[in-house]
């Protein structure tokens, strides 16, 4: 790659936030907070988009000094904030691949994640570099550290002139040039680095701002870091939350509201657990947050209770619920008018985007070779939900035998095809679902969550629901117990906080209560067994993805409770 002056026709995804610098340079482009003024306001560092155009400039000549080449892997560890977003960018335009992984995913995952990705860079904050220098096997490919504060705020360059503006230089990057590795949160297995290339980005932009109707001048309040990114390409306002990304079920309501509150923010990404909180923090003090136009909620099903609430603090914006995953994102999009809150055969998760294309196939435990050898399902039968648009990744890094298992050619191997390289490539979601008769999507939980009875499938999503209705539930699991193909079903019950259930006759009573539920619908007729946890495993990215297949393992030596109800 060669580095050139910016132009409009650039597949780089770094030329948005030099074009936008041009477009709007002193409009704020971040705010960080930074302490409270005496009033009790929240005190930001506040950087135009003139302002942060020049820092990610003083980052890449940082970088570029150290060593950092073109095409360079460079493991990113540091603060979320300013020197999250100036970095990305200034490795973006020197055409060097930021290495992104989830901090929370504990210290064996992410050092497993460092040694499959080789980074020859490591940016990172102290901490960071000091790990990379007692665990040296994983950071064996390292060759240059460079070093990254602590803090939120911490700035390179001093404050340029408000509408100061220069003649960007970037990397050369073509559509199919590898951008970036994303890790997913391995919430049902290791996390896997997916490999995003430019033009895939610029997919994700374009949708996303098409769906959603963004404008440039909004305000963003994103509650996952990484999606932070996507603001300079829309020309959003990121005010970085006061909250701990590597602990989101610590977040504090109150301080996400104030900032919705004092800056006007219009936009905000966050998971089902995360708006749940915020929520009931709302209706509790007769709080609305009157500025959002839109929140965007995933990570996993949003809770029949979340949409009947959602007028009534976000008066004049709507809940979306986005469906994707880090491979590919988004794949669709559902609100209050395209659900069916009442279901208990899965989630709607909306009509698929129109430059998606979405098939329901029969269930394959193994790899498929090509599309045609795999068995499309009709309408309203569930089977594995697979997808193809612009932004399908094609590969995960390193791990040839994930690729295949969850990738699926448009025509065989050896076979050209007359569609465009974005098309020719479905993406597996692992998920269970099914399209109705209208076309749209429904979740029903992971493939390999599901459980395999004598009688048949059940699958989590559908089952979940019924016992979810029950007041004293929190969060409820399926699992399945004993050989595949022959598992028993049952449930494991988190209860809400406050109201544990301790002696066995309580117990006993509860699982009752939840038998009574389950003889309603057909498909849980079956379940009989229930076992009570105080928290439920969960992912970190999310704090709503349950563990199922640990609990399963969990269950297998625990105390089950048996209904003793008859029917």
């Amino acid at each position: 790659m060669s580095l050139k002056a910016v132009s409009a026709d650039s597949a780089n995804i770094a030329r948005h936030l030099t074009l936008m610098a041009a477009r709007q340079p002193g409009h704020p482009a971040v705010k960080i907070p930074r302490g409270r003024t005496r009033t009790g306001d929240i005190d930001y560092l506040t950087l135009t988009y003139a302002e942060l155009a020049a820092e990610v400039d003083a980052w890449g000549a940082l970088l570029a000094a150290r060593g950092t080449r073109s095409g360079d892997r460079t493991l990113v560890m540091v603060r979320q904030g300013l020197p999250l977003i100036a970095a990305t960018f200034a490795l973006f335009k020197l055409g060097a691949v930021p290495v992104v992984i989830d901090p929370g995913m504990g210290l064996r995952n992410f050092l497993a994640c460092v040694a499959r990705s080789q980074p020859r860079v490591l940016l990172g904050i102290p901490f960071a570099r000091l790990v990379s220098r007692i665990f040296r096997k994983p950071f064996r490919t390292v060759e240059v550290r460079v070093a990254a504060g602590s803090s939120m705020t911490t700035r390179l360059t001093e404050s340029p002139p408000q509408h100061q503006h220069h003649q960007s230089i970037m990397a050369e990057s073509s559509a199919d040039t590898l951008a970036a590795i994303l890790f997913t949160s391995g919430s049902t297995g290791a996390p896997k680095g997916v490999c995003y290339e430019h033009g895939m980005f610029d997919a994700q932009v374009r949708l996303i701002r098409d769906t959603y109707a963004i404008e440039p001048g909004e305000i963003d309040l994103p509650l996952l870091p990484i999606f932070a990114l996507f603001n300079p390409a829309l020309g959003m306002t990121t005010v970085v939350p006061e909250f701990d990304p590597r602990r989101p079920a610590a977040v504090q309501p109150d301080k996400i509201i104030q900032a919705i509150q004092q800056e006007g923010v219009t936009n905000s990404f966050g998971s089902p657990t995360i708006w749940r909180k915020i929520a009931d923090h709302c209706l509790a003090r007769g709080l609305a947050l009157p500025s959002l136009r839109r929140v965007l909620c995933a990570g996993a099903p949003v809770p029949a209770s979340l949409w009947t609430d959602a007028p009534h603090f976000i008066p004049k914006g709507k809940l979306h619920s986005p469906y994707g995953a880090t491979e590919v994102l988004p794949v669709s999009t559902a609100t209050v008018e395209n659900i069916s809150p009442a279901s208990v055969r899965g989630t709607c998760v909306g009509k698929p985007l129109a430059e998606n294309r979405v098939k329901i196939i029969a269930i394959i435990d193994g790899p498929v070779a090509a599309l045609a050898a795999a068995r499309e399902l009709p309408p309203g039968e569930i089977g594995e939900i697979i997808v193809t648009g612009p932004t399908v990744t094609k590969e995960y890094d390193q791990l040839p035998e994930a690729t295949r298992l969850a990738k699926i050619p448009e025509t065989p191997s050896g076979v050209r095809s007359p569609q465009s390289a974005s098309a020719t490539v479905w993406h597996r979601m692992g998920d269970c679902g099914y399209l109705d008769a209208e076309g749209r999507l429904w979740f029903c939980g992971r493939v390999a969550e599901r459980v395999e009875t004598a009688e048949g499938p059940m699958y989590t999503e559908p089952c979940e629901q019924v016992f979810r209705t029950h007041p004293r539930v929190a969060r409820c699991a399926l699992v399945g117990l004993g050989p595949r193909s022959r598992q028993t079903p049952a449930v494991v019950i988190e209860p809400k906080a406050g109201t544990p259930v301790r002696a066995a006759t309580e117990r006993q009573a509860f699982a009752d209560a939840l038998r009574q539920l389950a003889i309603r619908h057909p498909h849980t007729a079956g379940i009989r067994r229930f076992y009570f946890h105080s928290r439920l495993p969960v992912d970190v990215r999310h704090n709503a993805k349950i563990h199922r297949l640990s609990l399963a393992k969990w269950a297998a030596t625990a105390r089950a409770v048996e209904a003793t109800s008859s029917r």
